[in-house]
């Protein structure tokens, strides 16, 4: 692997997080990717301590949602990023997903149509363009970003969609500069999805080369392997109970996502995960994540890049993540 990323969520002390970017950019990572996804800890905050306390490495969301944010104040916001750390910002935008968005007022209709909307105005406005745009979902009247002090020029933020489903992957690769992949799925989950990228991609006169495919890859390493096979499973257990857009992508059967959800609260316990982790198999485990010694790890997330990912974002399930960093180190 000559690429490699971290993911970083909500699981450490947000101070620790520094050390182990400044830790992951020693040792050759090329990006670092903070989550927004649970009501928790947002991403543009730690982004921006992240850029802050590097030289290098490349700082994405790992995913936004754009229903939350006005798209001035998005563009703004990655502009203000850019300005901290320019060139090396990449915008990572999802399309959120329900229980949770409908549990805080926001209906997500027509989200083909709304990300399309979002993601042609953020570019035209870095782009330092003066803009009007009447969609469905963003009306902007002659907005600009209106820089007076500082880069009037251009901003180079990758837009980088996180996508699920077909529609929306077929749309990444029409409109984006690449796709998130998702986490919790099996390699073979990739051939689907470079098939309707490439589909997406042939629209806009481009083809599957033109697009980026870093991709989410849950991992466990520790040098006993059962203790990294059950860190994962506490890990699991949550996101199968609480995001059944993650449970349908990794086939998870039906009965097993229920029984979890019985027992998990919303925010679930770690009472409630221990007594949940023993109905996540040992299969699945091995299946969707790379969880085990170093070298197994390595091996399963070398099956993700054999499949199309150009760059594995790596998320740490819980134990020791300096010893994640120096798994994959180049």
């Amino acid at each position: 692997m000559t690429r490699v990323a971290l993911y970083l969520q909500d699981s450490h002390d947000l101070r620790d997080g520094l050390d182990y970017v400044r830790y992951a950019e020693e040792k050759g990572f090329e990006a670092v990717w903070q989550a927004e996804s649970r009501l928790v800890r947002d991403a543009i905050v730690p982004m921006a301590a992240y850029a802050a306390v590097t030289e290098r490495i490349k700082v994405g969301s790992g995913v936004i949602n754009n229903w939350t944010r006005n798209i001035g104040l998005l563009a703004a916001t990655f502009l203000t990023l850019d300005d901290l750390a320019p060139n090396r910002i990449i915008c990572g935008i999802g399309a959120w997903w329900d229980p949770l968005a409908r549990n805080v007022g926001i209906e997500r209709r027509k989200p083909l149509t709304a990300m399309r909307e979002t993601v042609t105005v953020l570019r035209r406005l870095l782009n330092m363009e003066r803009v009007t745009f009447h969609g469905e979902f963003v009306h902007v009247d002659s907005i600009e970003l209106d820089v007076v002090h500082g880069r009037r020029e251009p901003r180079h933020v990758p837009i980088m969609i996180g996508a699920t489903g077909d529609q929306m992957m077929e749309l990444t690769g029409e409109i984006a500069d690449g796709a998130v992949l998702n986490y919790c799925v099996p390699p073979e989950y990739n051939d689907r999805a470079l098939e309707l990228l490439e589909k997406g991609a042939r629209k806009a006169g481009r083809t599957l080369d033109d697009l980026d495919r870093p991709q989410l890859i849950v991992c466990s390493v520790d040098p006993d392997h059962d203790k990294a096979i059950e860190t994962t499973k506490m890990l699991l257990c949550q996101y199968l109970a609480q995001q059944p857009h993650i449970a349908k992508a990794s086939g998870v059967a039906d009965e097993v996502v229920h029984e979890i959800q019985s027992i998990l609260g919303w925010p679930a316990t770690r009472e409630q995960i221990d007594r949940a982790k023993h109905l996540v198999p040992d299969e699945l485990v091995h299946r969707i994540t790379a969880s085990g010694t170093p070298e197994e790890a390595r091996a399963k997330v070398q099956e993700y890049v054999k499949r199309g990912c150009t760059c594995p974002i790596l998320y740490s399930a819980g134990g020791n993540v300096k010893l994640l960093i120096d798994t994959f180190a180049s």
